[in-house]
């Protein structure tokens, strides 16, 4: 068969201090449509890829992160939703749609299929694959219930809460009849947290002088779950307003990724005073439970007792400005980059 053309993205270099558009680039390859024989792959087509914040963790040389650094002069890769074209793995057939890891690029050829799901609800927009019935959602599930163990009536604070993850979160804690209150970075993001999402309360951390008061406004019989999502200044604010055997799920640090010097904590004596419980995690972990999960959520969502707000990019020429997007808070809900529509 005739080799295509294959617009890919690459990773220009590693990356220290605040990534740029001009880290990446856009080049055009060729690619067979056949898979060689005997391979055990699978060559798919492209439709959505997914920016996420650990993906900057990735522009940087590392030996210790839990996931590989990007290699200078490679195609960029990350979670996706893709059609099969030709499958040497007896899991997948040609026309699945799946999601999983794939390239930054139209056409990948998946030789590592481990992390390859294979879609078998399509009456919900297939970009729900890589936000609330992806990775993000098993991670806002596993931190909310497995390792915070929430109970009716608790009160539950979600940073960065209009996120792909933290919208999910508190919403999460609604249904189960919390009092939720959220933190994002624009007044049209607070403004979806109340009126979209159902947040009691949430607030814009850009305009707090004093984040540990601010805090104590909103929860002043303190805190008894934290989703975190930002570490640094906020973290640091919310652990002298943790309540007796609170929990904090360590979900993210967006607010350390980008700095030559991640910041320190002052207040650690809480967590003993308090007997209060963090737990860092890596949503790989937890993968075992996504059948439960869907079983909860897909009935949520065509209930419309959830909602999913996605921020929809249009064409790899836009990927990288998409991705550095997220660490200035441009994007408003999961980013995602639509490829193409099949």
């Amino acid at each position: 068969m005739a080799e295509v053309s294959n617009k890919q993205v690459i990773f220009k270099d590693y990356v220290s201090g605040f990534p740029t558009d001009a880290d990446m680039y856009i080049t055009t390859s060729t690619i067979s449509l056949k898979l060689p024989e005997g391979s055990k792959a699978v060559l798919v087509k492209n439709l959505y890829l997914s920016c996420d914040p650990y993906m900057r963790a990735r522009m940087t040389y590392t030996h210790t992160s839990y996931i590989g650094s990007f290699n200078p002069g490679s195609v960029l890769n990350g979670f996706g939703v893709a059609k099969v074209l030709e499958s040497g793995n007896p899991n997948f057939s040609k026309g699945d749609l799946i999601w999983g890891f794939t390239g930054w690029e139209e056409y990948t050829l998946i030789t590592s299929t481990e992390t390859l799901i294979k879609i078998s609800t399509t009456d919900v927009p297939l970009s729900y694959y890589i936000g609330i019935l992806g990775m993000p959602g098993m991670t806002a599930y596993a931190g909310f219930y497995e390792i915070c163990s929430p109970k009716k009536g608790e009160y539950v604070y979600v940073s960065a809460a209009s996120g792909a993850v933290g919208q999910l979160v508190g919403q999460f804690a609604k249904l189960l009849g919390c009092y939720v209150v959220g933190s994002a970075g624009t007044k049209e993001k607070v403004d979806l947290l109340k009126n979209k999402f159902g947040f009691d309360e949430a607030f814009n951390y850009k305009e707090e002088q004093d984040l540990g008061a601010c805090l104590k406004r909103y929860f002043p019989a303190g805190i008894d779950i934290y989703f975190d999502n930002v570490g640094g200044k906020m973290l640091d604010a919310v652990l002298p307003r943790m309540r007796l055997h609170g929990r904090i799920a360590v979900c993210g640090m967006i607010s350390q990724y980008n700095l030559g010097k991640p910041e320190g904590l002052s207040n650690l004596m809480n967590v003993i005073t308090k007997q209060v419980k963090i737990q860092g995690f890596l949503v790989r972990s937890y993968y075992h439970l996504y059948p439960k999960y869907m079983e909860m959520v897909l009935p949520h969502i065509k209930e419309g007792k959830i909602v999913y707000v996605e921020d929809t990019v249009e064409g790899l020429d836009n990927a990288p400005h998409a991705l550095i997007g997220l660490f200035s808070g441009r994007n408003v809900g999961k980013q995602v980059l639509v490829v193409a529509r099949e």
